[in-house]
């Protein structure tokens, strides 16, 4: 190799090494399931057809971070740490495996799928995250507006926001995970519990 071209690939290679040394290394991420202790029941299935939809939801709730607010009016999320999904995707699949696990209605389908169906459950996540209480102490806190739409019309025939408290042991990520676990089993189980009262009503 001529001389010229040895310094300039001498030079080349410094260069990249400059570059890569001055790189943000990436922080390690836990991805973390929302944890599931709602049991299943054998009950007697309805004779109509539901489609879950997910929630509409605000710029800080659409993505997988787990929201906190540390005081006041200040949204944050836990560092080095996510949802294995994006929060509305999260809130749909844990409702539509309390309909499963529930059993009455047993005809169901995901919006991704665009499937027809006899009614629709749609809504607004309007609270998805631990809070700092005050006086002390963090609850996990889910505000979820349901709607029930008639498939073929589109006409939203009931509505109802569910409000979730769920007070915390600790504050450790692993903890919190946890609480939203219990947290949206509740929901679930409420908005099952509606949803089932409501289309009998029709």
């Amino acid at each position: 190799m001529k001389p010229s071209l040895r310094l300039m690939a001498l030079a080349a290679t410094l260069s990249l090494a400059t570059a890569c040394s001055v790189l943000p290394k990436t922080e390690p991420v836990d991805t973390y399931r929302l944890p599931v202790n709602q049991a299943s029941r054998s009950t007697t299935p309805v004779d109509w057809s539901l489609r879950l939809n997910k929630p509409l939801a605000s710029e800080v709730l659409a993505g997988p971070r787990i929201a906190v607010i540390p005081q006041g009016d200040v949204i944050s999320s836990y560092k080095g740490a996510r949802w294995s999904d994006p929060t509305p995707l999260l809130v749909r699949n844990r409702l539509l495996d309390g309909f499963q696990r529930d059993g009455r209605v047993q005809r169901l389908s995901a919006d991704d799928s665009n499937l027809q169906a006899d009614y629709e459950l749609a809504g607004e996540l309007l609270a998805y995250q631990s809070e700092y209480r005050p006086g002390g102490g963090v609850e996990v806190v889910i505000r979820y507006d349901a709607r029930l739409v008639q498939g073929r019309s589109q006409r939203i025939l009931a509505s109802k926001r569910f409000e979730i408290r769920q007070p915390l042991t600790g504050t450790q990520v692993s903890t919190v995970v946890t609480g939203f676990g219990v947290a949206s089993d509740q929901l679930a189980q409420q908005v099952v519990d509606w949803t089932v009262a409501q289309a009998k009503n029709q």
